[in-house]
């Protein structure tokens, strides 16, 4: 079995016992994160939405109806205009709507970091953001990493490290990283890294790789 295909069983009558079934490669899982075995089984599917998310176009929803607010977000450098209700949650509004679902919802009461995305540069917990609070402001989800079909060196660490197990919290914790990497004030040793990332959990225990994999991504970044 190859990294790119894998093998399918029916016990259908009349279909064939084996055929080719498409799976995602790491390097498409850590570029649009799917929900680890759940991406797998959906391959199909699950690429054409990363293909349809890399090539997005703006969204101008017009004139907004009653009881909407109009706000303007940059997202992973598109503009958009889109109206919303004035209690929309930011993160619903990135998934729903602008079907950019790397960014996940977790516990939604902002304690697992999983839905963790950049705004203005700034790690925020997009479950507890309301989305007219961000009017006019830059968001980098986890899809604005990779540039030009190359993985951010975020990413990349994360891959070279094993850094992920079921992958769900994973995009959470690279947002927070490249944070934390950016931040002059956090220090570069060890402690003060697993300190800054504490706000995103790891259910399958992988903080270990995690901070070797923020640690090896400095060093990518520096070069």
């Amino acid at each position: 079995m190859t990294m790119s295909e894998g093998k399918a069983s029916s016990g259908v009558r009349g279909l064939p016992v084996e055929q080719e079934v498409p799976v995602p490669s790491r390097r498409q899982f850590l570029q649009s994160f799917g929900a680890g075995s759940i991406a797998i089984a959906t391959a199909p599917a699950w690429a054409q939405m990363s293909e349809a998310r890399a090539e997005q176009a703006p969204i101008d929803d017009g004139a907004p109806a009653e009881g909407e607010v109009q706000i303007e977000l940059n997202v992973n450098g598109v503009a958009h205009t889109l109206n919303v209700t004035p209690n929309a949650i930011l993160l619903d509004v990135l998934r729903d709507r602008l079907l950019l679902t790397g960014t996940k919802k977790g516990c939604d009461l902002g304690q697992c970091g999983a839905c963790t995305l950049l705004v203005n540069g700034l790690a925020i917990n997009s479950c507890l953001s309301i989305a007219v609070q961000h009017h006019g402001d830059s968001i980098t989800t986890v899809e604005g990493l990779e540039k030009n079909g190359e993985l951010h060196p975020i990413q990349e660490a994360f891959w070279e490290h094993d850094a992920y197990q079921c992958g769900y919290c994973t995009s959470g914790q690279m947002m927070n990283a490249l944070s934390v990497i950016q931040d002059p004030n956090i220090a570069p040793d060890d402690a003060s890294v697993r300190e800054a990332m504490s706000g995103n959990i790891c259910r399958c225990g992988a903080y270990t790789n995690i901070v070797a994999a923020i640690q090896s991504a400095r060093e990518k970044m520096k070069g």
